[in-house]
């Protein structure tokens, strides 16, 4: 059975703007286990649904396409964005 997994999307640290935020992301976990490819060594599987990315600009319409298809999922919320506002004196103290 497929497993999905809806993250919000964090905004990268050299990122100002705001423009993907609040957007929501779909990806499917790995159901087979990693495999070393013998002639390079490489890690390798023949699951494609990995690479699979869907994003959602709502959580409820990645939940809701989930549920119309049938595909068993988890939420994982972002981390609290923690901002230190300080003057630019500060950093000479």
């Amino acid at each position: 059975m497929t497993i999905a997994r809806i993250s919000e999307l964090d905004r990268r640290t050299t990122q100002s703007g705001k423009a993907n935020n609040g957007l929501w992301l779909l990806e499917f976990e790995r159901q087979k286990p990693l495999r070393p490819d013998p002639l390079t060594g490489w890690n390798g599987s023949g699951d494609t649904n990995t690479q699979v990315r869907i994003t959602f600009k709502t959580k409820d319409e990645a939940v809701a396409f989930c549920d119309s298809r049938g595909i068993a999922y988890h939420l994982i919320p972002a981390a609290p964005v923690k901002m230190k506002i300080q003057a630019y004196a500060d950093n000479f103290r």
